[in-house]
């Protein structure tokens, strides 16, 4: 359900596509007119001693967080259409999570944290945007043809219950979405072999993650 739109320029960044949440805390002001007057200590008198908070531990790294450790080496960027797919240095098994950056059109799969694909994509347009956040697939369909818009889908993996998902298009530049991330239809088919249900999805706008860091969103 791909149509034209404006053109947009593909980058594939070394870095991955992660899910990252901000926490905002907002604190109080006082006005210094309604301070209290602080009290005076004498020289004779004994002076209070300073208790200092105790140090804060780092928290130790968790040996079961989702980290990623390798990425495939792509050089140069990647145009619209592209994609690369090569499992030879990655774990036979393994956890599966996908991460999606719309601001860079870029999917990545990833096997027990090692990436072994990763295509340019297509996203929804201003009037229907791809929504962000973390998701299981909830559905697999290799022929599945849209009820809204009478289309096809094909390797439709379900994100939401309203109709986002990943599924094969027409990735050419100019071209958008209705929601759904669309990619190369022979990306499309290895990516629907290789995921199973209830597997996650990650979907942000411009977040990174390094090798080596743990996703916490996974």
């Amino acid at each position: 359900n791909a149509f034209p739109a404006m053109d947009r320029g593909m980058i594939h960044p070394s870095y991955i596509a992660l899910g990252v949440a901000a926490v905002c805390a907002a604190g109080s002001v006082t006005v210094a007119a309604t301070r209290p007057t602080p009290r005076h200590i004498l020289v004779s008198r004994a002076v209070p001693p300073v208790t200092k908070p105790p140090a804060q531990v780092a928290a130790a790294p968790d040996p079961a967080a989702y980290t990623i450790r390798h990425v495939l080496p792509i050089k140069g960027a990647m145009r619209m259409g592209d994609f690369h797919w090569d499992e030879s240095g990655a774990p036979r098994a393994g956890r599966i999570v996908i991460t999606v950056d719309l601001a860079a059109q870029v999917l990545s799969i990833f096997r027990d944290g090692y990436e072994i694909g990763t295509a340019a994509v297509l996203y929804g347009a201003d009037a229907k945007p791809t929504p962000t956040g973390v998701y299981p697939i909830t559905q697999k369909d290799a022929n599945h043809v849209s009820n809204i818009y009478d289309a096809p889908m094909p390797y439709m993996l379900r994100l939401t219950n309203d109709g986002i998902s990943i599924h094969a298009s027409e990735v050419r530049d100019g071209y958008m979405t209705h929601g759904c991330i669309g990619v190369p239809k022979p990306f499309a088919k290895k990516l629907f072999d290789a995921v199973k249900l209830g597997d996650t999805v990650i979907v942000t706008h411009g977040e990174n993650l390094h090798i080596g860091q743990p996703v916490t969103a996974a």
